[in-house]
């Protein structure tokens, strides 16, 4: 199936217009007109091989949503003119124990990525959303509600639900003190759904001019992560630190602002392993812990949230032609707070 999309034909390259087939959909398949697509940083680090070999060409894009075209005579639950969204796979072995339980993104034997993997067959590359169509397999596709913002969801399906999860798994609620690390495309997300949950929100900033959106969006409490008074004031107070920052930086200065038996959650992927005091640990009983965004059970659950409180992502709706001009401002921190494309534009 001819499709219009864009492409980094090898690593580090800007990426330019490209042409390729969807594969023709099959009984389960939906087929769909994307309308936007967002820019996640992962595919800015894919794209130039931050985090390793990667494969070429590659359309990025695991922020999807548009409108069905089809739906293969074995599908149910959607039909041409729904709204739908995919994020950041797009199959797993489905048998696993993972797989059974919905938490597909740590599949035993893999899950298959939007994008830079390969399918199933272990031959055909996967191509991510910058294009103007997807075929998607129905048990991996999302129900968009009708009254959320389109261009504001598309960050839902990574960065939303990669906040969203932990944030249900550590059982957020009304007596949950809750610390976003870092005010970006990530925190801004995991300030709206803390939140939402009930919880007392405050957001850590090296970015003293991020205070006025972080109360504006709902955050409790700000600190500048650069006032070592303010530091030295929070120690012990939070039970949940969602750290969405990939920079380098001392991990131990936040384990001590975990109150007994906090957890401190690494989301975003640091460049080099953090060096930490296993003493700031043992001495509260805390615990440092990861989370991989959500299955698919867990994100469509994080979308009917959204539409039940009104969470979008803040975004920037861009052309394709501006693509390349955006990686440079994402990578400089130069966006409020998520780029999105108009597939349109493709």
């Amino acid at each position: 199936m001819s499709t219009r999309g864009l492409a980094a034909l090898h690593a580090g390259k800007n990426l330019t217009p490209f042409s390729f087939d969807r594969r023709t959909p099959n009984t389960n398949d939906i087929d769909f007109s994307v309308s936007f697509a967002g820019i996640c940083h992962s595919d800015i680090h894919q794209v130039r091989e931050e985090w390793g070999p990667a494969l070429f060409p590659m359309v990025p894009g695991h922020e999807i949503v548009g409108i069905v075209d089809r739906v293969g005579s074995d599908v149910s639950g959607f039909k041409p003119g729904d709204k739908i969204g995919v994020g950041v796979f797009v199959d797993s072995c489905r048998s696993c124990a993972q797989c059974v339980n919905g938490l597909e993104q740590y599949c035993a034997e893999g899950m298959t990525p939007t994008y830079n993997g390969y399918e199933r067959d272990g031959k055909t590359i996967s191509f991510g959303g910058y294009s103007n169509r997807f075929v998607i397999d129905q048990k991996y596709a999302l129900h968009v509600p009708d009254s959320l913002e389109f261009s504001g969801v598309a960050p839902l399906l990574c960065a939303g639900i990669t906040l969203y999860s932990p944030l249900r798994f550590w059982k957020t609620d009304s007596k949950t003190k809750v610390a976003i690390m870092g005010l970006g495309g990530l925190g801004h997300l995991g300030l709206k759904f803390a939140k939402a949950m009930g919880a007392h929100v405050t957001v850590l900033s090296h970015s003293a001019k991020k205070e006025q959106d972080a109360r504006a969006m709902g955050a409790d409490d700000f600190i500048n992560t650069s006032d070592e008074a303010a530091m030295l004031a929070a120690e012990k107070r939070f039970d949940l630190i969602l750290n969405t920052v990939s920079a380098e930086l001392n991990i131990n200065d936040f384990l001590k602002q975990l109150s007994l038996n906090g957890t401190l959650v690494c989301i975003g992927l640091p460049g080099k392993p953090y060096s930490v005091n296993v003493g700031s640990l043992l001495e509260a009983r805390r615990s440092l812990a990861g989370s991989m965004i959500g299955g698919i059970k867990e994100t469509q659950e994080m979308l009917n949230f959204a539409a039940e409180h009104g969470i979008v992502s803040e975004v920037e709706v861009i052309d394709a032609n501006y693509v390349n001009t955006a990686y440079e401002r994402t990578v400089a921190s130069d966006v409020r707070y998520r780029f999105v494309i108009d597939a349109k534009t493709f």
